[in-house]
C-alpha cells in the first residue's frame, strides 16, 4: 500500500480517486457478522476523478463519474493508497461496473 500525505489529490487522466463505504455488521437475516468473516466492500463513493481519456485523435473524452457518485467496481481492481491517513483506491475508469442511483 503506497502511503500519501496531501491535501488535495488529482487523479491523472481517466483515473477516479474512491473510498470504499463501510461494509455491512448484520446479515439480511439480522445476523450479526465478525470482522473476521466481513469481505471488503466493493461499493465506494467517488473523491476525485482526472480530467478524461486522452483518445488517439488528441482529443479528451470527459469524464462519466463525477465527484460523489457512488459507484461498484471489480473485486480485484485498483490501487489501494492511504490519504491523510485514510485508505482510498485508484481506479480507472473502465473498472467502475456500475453508478448507483
Amino acid at each position: 500500500m503506497l502511503k500519501v500525505v496531501a491535501m488535495s489529490f488529482r487523479p491523472l487522466y481517466d483515473r477516479v480517486l474512491v473510498k470504499r463505504l463501510s461494509a455491512e455488521t448484520k446479515s439480511a437475516g439480522g445476523l450479526f457478522i465478525p470482522d473476521s468473516a466481513k469481505e471488503k466492500p466493493q461499493e465506494a463513493e467517488v473523491i476525485a476523478t482526472g480530467t478524461g481519456r486522452v483518445l488517439d485523435s488528441g482529443t479528451v473524452r470527459a469524464m462519466s463519474v463525477k465527484v460523489g457518485d457512488r459507484v461498484l467496481f471489480g473485486k480485484y481492481t485498483g490501487d489501494e493508497v492511504k490519504l491523510d491517513g485514510e485508505e482510498h483506491i485508484i481506479l480507472r475508469e473502465e473498472d467502475i461496473l456500475a453508478v448507483l442511483a
